[in-house]
């Protein structure tokens, strides 16, 4: 399975009102694990940076003047995407916006869903964790995922940290540390995880005649390298859970 999780940076906040991309940033996934395999790219929007924007990205008119149009890209960047399902934090921000820059190149494709499946991880999020705050950071935090080269917004650099977060979310685990997480009350939203009582039996797999051999040999070896003998053997028989 292949996913691209893809984040991008914009004028401003409305397609509809002449705003534009100006950076895209993705990475690739392959059954579930990170390729290193990345495309990224600034793009001159032809038009000003809100300042409300650049307050949020730090990319400035100036910066993009030198930088290639969508068109000059768009070739390879579908390229890069298609076929894939594309997994995106806030997906119909991003979907907007590159329909909106597929339509002002006169591209041959509709949109992105004639090339992709799309998974939205703030709706995602919103189910696993319902009443919470779902944003980018607020699950970093929650996950274990360390984003404190996050001082601004940037695709790419999102892009990567959306990854981890999708990754732990999606596998059951909570945190990427594997760390024991504190026991959260109820009070305080924390879930609640309950096993299937339907579920199979452990596997129970009992040690072979040559491990228990081996076993008691260095248990020998314990009791004669230590002056009050080996634990286990002390402990055997007794109630130690």
């Amino acid at each position: 399975m292949r996913q691209i999780v893809l984040d991008t940076e914009t004028t401003g906040l409305d397609p509809q009102q002449g705003h534009r991309v100006i950076e895209i940033g993705c990475v690739e996934i392959k059954n579930r694990r990170l390729t290193g395999n990345h495309f990224h790219c600034y793009l001159n929007p032809d038009r000003e940076v809100d300042e409300a924007a650049i307050e949020v990205h730090g990319l400035t008119s100036e910066f993009l003047s030198d930088k290639p149009r969508f068109q000059q890209i768009q070739d390879e960047f579908l390229e890069f995407v298609a076929g894939s399902e594309l997994v995106i934090h806030n997906a119909p921000f991003d979907i907007g916006f590159l329909d909106h820059e597929l339509r002002l190149s006169n591209a041959a494709h509709a949109g992105m869903a004639s090339l992709c499946s799309v998974l939205d991880t703030l709706l995602l999020a919103r189910e696993k964790h319902p009443g919470q705050r779902n944003n980018l950071d607020a699950l970093c935090k929650r996950y274990g995922v360390d984003n404190t080269q996050r001082d601004l917004h940037g695709a790419l650099l999102d892009a990567e940290i959306l990854a981890d977060v999708y990754l732990v979310m999606t596998s059951g685990q909570s945190s990427l540390s594997l760390r024991e997480e504190p026991k959260q009350k109820a009070s305080a939203g924390g879930l609640k995880r309950s096993l299937d009582p339907n579920r199979a039996p452990l596997r129970v797999i009992n040690a072979s005649p040559e491990e228990l051999a081996s076993h008691e040999r260095r248990l020998d070896e314990l009791d004669k390298e230590s002056e009050g003998g080996s634990l286990w053997r002390k402990l055997q028989g007794q109630d130690i859970r």
